[in-house]
């Protein structure tokens, strides 16, 4: 297959949603992998999308990000539908029938953790002791295809457990350095809860890849993210401190982040250890190619963060307290790309090509055929503007805005955000001296715009407000908490007028064609 076809086999015309599950409805508070998220698939083929756009899908730590999860491997097990825990045998009606009054908008993490913690804990000594045959040797067989993370997981995190969630480095030095009498010991002492981990895992990974299986075979695709660097705590580098710049405790040496900019003047400072390449490559990459790997078991396509730094990324001394003192060092480029495509075939990645981007990225991304990405929140400066539609290429993603932008009516609506300079662009760009419904608008420019792809925050099929916004960056509490109501997901307004939207288009040509004089056609401007 040509470069151009597998393009286009991996990146047909079509659009989506970006929602993480985390945001679904329920009553658990917290979405989870049970009944609505089977009813937004749904919604999504009824709607003619055919992508579903998750945030990584971890076991998240401080501060309840997905992109400084505990693991790169294991699942965030608060995803856990705990009503199809009562399906299998595993809790009872009993166990579900004082569910605290949660909040339906918004996921109050302090308050669901407990609750799901005490209620995955009961379904795991059911299933200790009301298990079918069949049952407990699929479990059996899935914990020894996936043992070479899971075993380091599951000790990680119940010796995490075990000392009150401190971070690794904080534990006795033989533990945190791995010595192997050490381990054996804890590995005996925690053997009940090491298993109970493991139950969790299998769980999460059934019940995700049965719903994956449920979107697929309605032609919905998902697209996961992958963030190119891993959280100092975490299961990964304390299995694997050779692969990273770590001193003799354990303690990075040198740490990720970004340089000075507009934006901010010391940078930023992310505090994510870096790798050693120089070792990743004496393995063929093996541990990237597994991660990788991993992650095609839950989803399709992988949008990779912060792409630019497999080219050249910023590395900052760890004793900084900002990012100004840091320099570009060269990453692994084609070569572990290659390598990638050596083990995995045509590579299924979006490439998170945004901020400064440099010729050599560029070159890079284009030699990969990889798409990049086009967010139209940052398109309203001049006319060539890349972000532009006019000037968008077929094999590339465009968004209204992601996780990390306002929502398009709060960004509308936010003055520091949109001057009147930037109004008056745009309503001489669309044709308009007044815009009353500006989420609509961006998503008719994504829709007709000649890319390939098209992605929506499900907060602008809305037309929500500031207040849904799902993360703002360098805000270290309040994220990733909005929830879509079940009010919300079955409003048959903004359905009806993504249909019409996605017909009109043609983001999915197998749907009927647009009949004028249709209800979902007033919403023309």
């Amino acid at each position: 297959m040509t470069t151009e076809n597998a393009q286009k086999s991996l990146f047909p015309r079509s659009s989506g949603v970006l929602l993480h599950p985390t945001s679904l409805p329920g009553r658990y508070g917290i979405g989870d992998l049970g009944e609505y998220a089977y009813r937004f698939v749904d919604w999504l083929v009824d709607t003619g999308q055919t992508i579903w756009q998750v945030l990584p899908l971890g076991p998240t730590g401080y501060a309840d990000s997905p992109y400084q999860c505990l693991s790169a491997f294991a699942g965030n097990t608060n995803l856990i539908s705990i009503d199809i825990l009562v399906g299998e045998g595993w809790l009872s009606d009993a166990d579900r029938q004082n569910v605290p009054p949660f909040p339906e908008d918004h996921v109050d993490y302090g308050w669901i953790l407990p609750y799901h913690k005490d209620m995955l804990h009961r379904a795991y000594g059911n299933f200790k002791v009301n298990t079918r045959p069949e049952r407990r040797a699929a479990f059996e067989a899935w914990c020894r295809d996936n043992a070479d993370w899971l075993n380091d997981w599951v000790l990680f995190i119940a010796l995490k457990e075990e000392r009150d969630l401190r971070p690794w480095t904080e534990w006795e030095p033989d533990l945190a350095l791995r010595k192997p009498a050490a381990i054996q010991a804890a590995r005996e002492r925690l053997a009940d809860k090491l298993q109970e981990h493991q139950f969790l895992q299998w769980v999460f990974a059934e019940q995700w890849g049965n719903l994956r299986h449920y979107a697929n075979e309605r032609q919905v695709r998902l697209v996961g993210d992958l963030p190119i660097f891993v959280a100092h705590d975490s299961s990964d580098v304390w299995a694997n401190p050779d692969k990273f710049y770590l001193d003799k405790k354990g303690n990075p040496e040198v740490i990720a982040g970004v340089p000075p900019d507009y934006f901010s003047p010391t940078g930023q400072r992310w505090g994510n250890p870096l790798y050693r390449w120089d070792k990743m490559a004496a393995t063929g990459y093996n541990w990237w190619i597994k991660r990788i790997q991993g992650i095609l078991k839950q989803v399709d396509l992988i949008r990779i963060d912060h792409f630019r730094g497999f080219e050249a990324y910023w590395e900052i001394p760890a004793t900084e307290e900002t990012a100004v003192k840091g320099k570009w060092i060269k990453g692994p480029n084609i070569r572990f790309f290659e390598a990638l495509r050596d083990q995995l075939g045509e590579l299924p990645i979006i490439a998170e090509d945004l901020g400064e981007i440099t010729k050599e990225v560029v070159e890079l991304r284009d030699s990969l055929g990889l798409p990049g990405m086009k967010i139209l929140q940052f398109a309203w400066s001049e006319p060539t503007n890349p972000f532009l539609p006019h000037n968008h290429v077929p094999h590339c993603v465009v968004y209204s805005g992601t996780h990390d932008n306002n929502t398009t009516v709060g960004w509308w609506n936010d003055p520091k955000e949109v001057t009147d300079k930037t109004r008056a662009f745009m309503f001489d760009y669309i044709g308009h001296d007044t815009v009353t419904e500006i989420n609509w608008s961006m998503i008719k420019l994504g829709m007709r715009s000649p890319a390939n792809t098209f992605v929506m925050p499900m907060q602008d099929v809305l037309g929500l407000g500031a207040e849904a916004r799902m993360n703002t960056p360098g805000q270290p509490s309040g994220n990733w908490t909005w929830r879509l109501t079940v009010q919300q997901l079955f409003d048959p307004l903004p359905k009806d007028r993504l249909t019409h939207v996605t017909r009109l288009y043609q983001r999915r040509p197998d749907q009927q064609e647009v009949k004028y004089g249709d209800v979902a056609v007033q919403d023309r401007e």
